[in-house]
């Protein structure tokens, strides 16, 4: 039985990943998130008896709360524990600073130590900066330009494991994602704050124009993408992941208030965000041809699913909301 380690899975992608491994294997499943503002236990309350799942409460910064968790070595870690939020590194990037980089050196120097056998370290195309309309996608061999706090720590964690790999071979790769969707996302982010602001029918904020461009990827095909380089992946290398539908923010906010059947005179546009990158696209044809994977959920149908979520999970929202204002 394959003994994983899951950083951050109490957070929106490492949650669904999680529901994804117990489904798709046998492995046993340790889950460590130290709960900040992104990881909420509720996202997992359903597997709280599951037998191939245990949940340790860590915070990466913290070298005894780490060296615990590993009292047993592991097959694999998987690491999404970061902060993510661009508009909160903004006004404060130290914690993006601890998390994303500190703790991402603590998990380096346990895979150093023997203490696992390989790790994936799970970033995001924002590490590559900002593309032009008209622009090539973003490749592996993209130079890294990142141009907010938030993408900054991500760049740096980044570099921390291609120079561990260089430097002592320690068996590592890297994913860098587009802008993730679906289930059990932080109800501040883009798609989540609009939908609920649409179900009560309260202005909706659009930052400038509305006319930014992001790549979507349904948080399911992220996850099987994840499975694929843990199961083919080759030590050192890098791979873009990518959902292959490039959608204008003013795009996504009248879809969304089209289907719950709203009025499109909630879009309020507000000023921009500080250092707002105009263009994201991801070019996944790596993944693709040498692991076989490919994106299945067309943005319609994923952005379906994914608005039924919210309209059915509206107290899960609102106890992530409360938790948020205590903290």
């Amino acid at each position: 039985m394959q003994k994983i380690l899951v950083t951050g899975g109490a957070g929106f992608i490492g949650s669904n990943f999680i529901r994804y491994a117990l489904n798709h294997s046998d492995a046993q499943i340790t889950n460590i998130d130290a709960l900040t503002y992104a990881g909420n236990e509720s996202s997992l309350s359903d597997l709280a008896d599951h037998l191939r799942y245990q949940f340790i409460k860590v915070n990466l910064v913290n070298e005894e709360e780490v060296e615990a968790a590993f009292s047993e070595p592991y097959d694999l870690i998987i690491h999404f524990a970061a902060e993510s939020h661009v508009d909160r590194s903004i006004l404060d990037a130290g914690s993006f600073i601890n998390t994303n980089i500190l703790g991402t050196h603590q998990l380096l120097k346990k895979v150093l130590e023997g203490k696992a056998s390989k790790m994936i370290h799970v970033s995001t195309d924002e590490v590559y900066g900002s593309l032009n309309v008209g622009d090539e996608a973003f490749t592996e061999s993209t130079p890294i330009a990142p141009n907010n706090p938030y993408a900054a720590s991500k760049a740096s964690s980044d570099l921390f494991v291609q120079a561990f790999h260089h430097t002592y071979q320690v068996p590592v790769m890297i994913t860098r994602c587009s802008n993730n969707y679906g289930p059990y996302q932080h109800p501040e982010k883009l798609i989540p704050t609009i939908i609920r602001k649409a179900l009560k029918e309260e202005p909706i904020p659009l930052y400038g124009d509305g006319l930014n461009i992001r790549d979507w990827l349904f948080v399911e095909d992220h996850c099987r993408a994840i499975w694929n380089v843990a199961e083919k992946g080759k030590a050192g290398e890098v791979y873009n992941i990518g959902g292959n539908h490039e959608k204008t923010n003013l795009e996504v906010v009248k879809t969304i208030l089209d289907y719950l059947k709203k009025d499109r005179s909630l879009i309020t546009f507000v000023e921009d965000r500080l250092g707002h990158d105009r263009r994201y696209a991801i070019n996944s044809s790596k993944i693709q041809q040498q692991l076989g994977w490919q994106p299945e959920t067309t943005f319609d149908e994923g952005l379906k699913k994914t608005i039924d979520w919210y309209v059915n999970n509206e107290l899960w929202v609102r106890d992530v909301l409360k938790k948020d204002k205590q903290l």
